[in-house]
């Protein structure tokens, strides 16, 4: 990370950062790049956090996006979107159970979906 000039954001949905802790040298994210957290529907993202994640909660969290661009990383920021009724975990499972290329055309990108089927990747 010494010596980069331009930041890297880190996207991840709120119930992955909530799992941080289980995540080997996972404090060492923060040297590397900014942690931009996305709320996830039925998870919440500050109550009843860890005490070491909350701790860096605490100490990096910004409301301010140029933020990101100030620093090369260090910072948390919580970005909403518009919530997907799926997740990456359940396409993941849908496509270790079998599920056929047609279930799931609509919620990948057409050259990802084919990739994962050249690849026979989660199966």
């Amino acid at each position: 990370a010494e010596g980069r000039e331009r930041p890297i954001a880190l996207l991840v949905g709120a119930d992955a950062f909530r799992g941080f802790p289980s995540w080997h040298r996972w404090t060492e994210l923060f040297a590397l790049a900014h942690v931009v957290v996305v709320p996830r529907p039925g998870v919440l993202l500050t109550q009843d956090l860890p005490a070491a994640l909350e701790h860096e909660w605490r100490a990096r969290l910004t409301a301010d996006p140029q933020a990101l661009r100030e620093r090369t990383a260090g910072t948390i920021y919580v970005q909403p979107v518009s919530a997907q009724p799926i997740s990456a975990s359940e396409i993941r499972a849908a496509l270790a159970r079998g599920a056929r290329p047609v279930e799931i055309a609509g919620l990948l990108p057409a050259a990802v979906l084919a990739y994962i089927e050249s690849k026979h990747l989660y199966r």
